[in-house]
């Protein structure tokens, strides 16, 4: 272990860590996370659909990381022995059972109320409402809380974890604003995508307020490259995604049996009618059925011609449909000791046979990390993803119940930043909002101090507007699913969830 990977920004006296063998400063990190209250709170955040309209065994953000952690600690595992294909990579970049774990577990910290639409909703606030440059991204947010937002008695801000740790939390290691580096391939990073004549950062892991801690945590690694312990993590939360909402969605009586073989038989049994149509007409609703997989054949092939192969793409279609669609879903989940084997099988054949397929990834290919998985297997994921996206996201029903949801971000997020500047008000404020917003102008006013290279300057006028901004969506952000429900309430005149906030404010 060197040196550099167990920096930490505030150096701990060596008594404060518990010698428990080479990795204690890891294990520490990874100590450090679970105990903390953004990792708890996890519990109480939406996956991809609500715990109350679906049961309590559906997956939220805790389950959802815990399996990622142990999906990624196998991986890890496996690369220490000699006759792995990626032993050699595993020893040349440094690669920790622990630092991988830590990852992990640290991965999904920022995500906001609500999974994925509340990211959305908040990027479009955080830039549209609170004029923030860089918006809200939630791997940007899960960096801030290990960085800046969370506490230990070891220092000032954050969790002061090693720099092996954040870098491995780094998903997306570079900020909205960042110039994307130069791969053989010249290809983008996954992440970033083309906007007219520009490219832009979708995805980011810091904002310009982190951007320092996020850089001195790299240093020593290529531009824009994953380290090996990160792309392990990113490959674990691939597998684990792809699988659980597989599971979740059988579970809950969301997936039709019939709609889903007719899918996958139409492209099947028609695949050479198929190929014949424009992108327009596989879009259309009166489209045969098998025009959605069509279209994300064509949409691989554009976006990953590293990795995509029409011939890979019918096999995993194939397999998928022999053991998703043939297989489990031919009997609907009736909450049986036989239904839920048959679940537990189909989840432990899938891991198991995916978390063994990772490989070494070609060099100089933009759109991968150090690592990934072996072609059968990356199209069987993308397969596995397209279950999901095509069958349940664009349901009308999930799309009414999210429209709602946005709707309460909005009055949180407008109503609390209404407060936080009310001359008369602001005083009665709750603290933890007053204490965010002072962290994020004391940021943006060393940031204004500092000037670093590379990362926009605020201007002198606008540091006290970008505070309560940024405050306001690093307090959002930090809710559970609940309590956003009832603050947006609370704020919009309604008192019938008032006591629901209780001291949590």
């Amino acid at each position: 272990m060197s040196p550099d990977r167990a920096a930490r920004r505030t150096p701990e006296p060596s008594s404060s860590v518990e010698v428990v063998g080479e990795h204690s400063q890891f294990r520490l990190d990874l100590e450090r996370i679970r105990f903390s209250p953004y990792f708890s709170r996890l519990s109480a955040v939406t996956q991809v659909i609500a715990q109350p309209g679906a049961g309590p065994l559906i997956h939220n953000r805790l389950t959802h990381s815990i399996k990622v952690t142990a999906v990624a600690r196998a991986i890890a595992v496996g690369f220490a022995d000699a006759s792995s294909p990626a032993h050699a990579l595993a020893v040349e970049h440094g690669c920790d059972a622990v630092v991988v774990q830590a990852a992990a577990s640290a991965h999904d910290l920022g995500h906001p109320p609500f999974g994925h639409l509340g990211e959305r909703v908040l990027d479009r606030l955080a830039l549209e409402t609170l004029g923030l440059p860089d918006g809200f991204e939630g791997n940007a947010q899960s960096y801030r809380i290990i960085a800046t937002l969370d506490v230990s008695a070891a220092a000032p801000h954050g969790l002061n974890l090693t720099a092996a740790v954040r870098s491995a939390v780094a998903k997306y290691p570079w900020t909205r604003f960042a110039t994307p580096a130069t791969f053989a391939d010249g290809g983008l990073p996954r992440g970033w995508r083309r906007a007219g004549d520009r490219v832009e950062a979708a995805k980011f892991s810091a904002y310009d307020l982190d951007a320092l801690d996020l850089a001195e945590a790299r240093r020593g690694l290529r531009p824009m490259e994953q380290s090996l312990e990160c792309s392990i993590m990113d490959t674990a939360d691939d597998i684990a995604y792809s699988i659980h909402d597989v599971d979740d969605f059988y579970r809950a009586g969301l997936l039709s049996h019939g709609a889903v073989a007719r899918e996958f038989r139409g492209w099947m049994e028609g695949s050479g009618i198929l190929r014949v149509l424009d992108d327009e007409a596989l879009a259309q609703r009166t489209a045969p059925a098998g025009a959605a997989l069509e279209a994300l054949r064509r949409k691989l092939g554009r976006s990953d011609a590293w990795i995509a192969d029409d011939d890979a793409f019918a096999a995993a279609v194939d397999v998928v449909a022999d053991d998703l669609v043939d297989g489990l879903l031919a009997t609907p989940f009736d909450g049986s000791i036989a239904s839920e084997r048959a679940l537990s099988s189909f989840t432990n054949r899938w891991i198991g046979h995916l978390q063994t397929s990772v490989v070494p990834a070609p060099e100089g290919v933009a759109r991968t990390g150090l690592v990934t998985l072996d072609r059968g297997a990356w199209h069987e994921v993308e397969i596995l993803k397209f279950v999901h996206r095509h069958f349940i996201l664009d349901r009308a029903d999930i799309a009414m119940y999210q429209r709602g949801l946005s709707r309460v971000l909005t009055r949180a997020v407008k109503g609390l930043t209404a407060w936080a500047t009310d001359e008369y008000d602001r005083h009665r404020v709750p603290q933890r909002l007053r204490e965010l917003i002072e962290i994020a102008g004391d940021g943006y006013a060393q940031l204004r101090r500092t000037r670093p290279e590379g990362v926009p300057v605020p201007d002198a006028g606008d540091i006290l507007r970008l505070g309560v901004g940024r405050g306001v969506v690093d307090y959002v952000a930090s809710l559970s699913d609940d309590q956003a429900l009832a603050v947006s309430e609370a704020i919009d005149g309604r008192p019938d969830r008032l006591w629901d906030i209780g001291q949590n404010l």
